[in-house]
């Protein structure tokens, strides 16, 4: 869930992988309504208006899979989170990555303790964080 919201997101910028966990999540919300998908979730009503509206606001991941835990095939957000994490834990090991690699190569402003502690959980990540790290994760993964 929001780790393989796209195919192959090796071949899509970061922008279009977070749009790609937006339509997921959008997708969710639509099931249930944005009212009732608020009051299950303690996500602001009005970031989940901008969800269904899109684009979306750069919700931080574990909002975001509130939402998508929403979908009914979905498993709930703790698990979403935590399978998110280990898609690119895994990733890293495949790919023979560290934190301080991805920092270089990410259009993001977070040292590579930042992004280690935003991986683990230990910071707070944002979706566009999220697709900026997987697309990269994903992308050395492919050569």
């Amino acid at each position: 869930m929001l780790y393989d919201a796209a195919d192959d997101p090796a071949s899509l910028s970061t922008a279009e992988l977070r749009e790609a966990y937006e339509a997921q999540i959008r997708r969710a919300v639509e099931r249930v309504g944005v009212e009732t998908a608020a009051e299950r979730t303690g996500v602001e009503e009005s970031d989940v208006a901008a969800v269904a509206d899109g684009p979306a606001p750069d919700l931080r991941l574990e909002d975001a899979a509130e939402l998508a835990a929403l979908d009914g095939d979905a498993p709930d957000a703790e698990t979403i989170v935590l399978e998110i994490r280990d898609h690119l834990l895994l990733g890293m090991t495949t790919g023979v990555l560290d934190v301080d690699t991805i920092a270089s190569n990410v259009d993001l402003d977070l040292s590579g303790q930042e992004i280690q502690q935003a991986i683990e959980g230990r910071s707070a990540m944002t979706l566009r964080e999220l697709a900026a790290i997987q697309r990269y994760i994903e992308e050395r993964n492919d050569r």
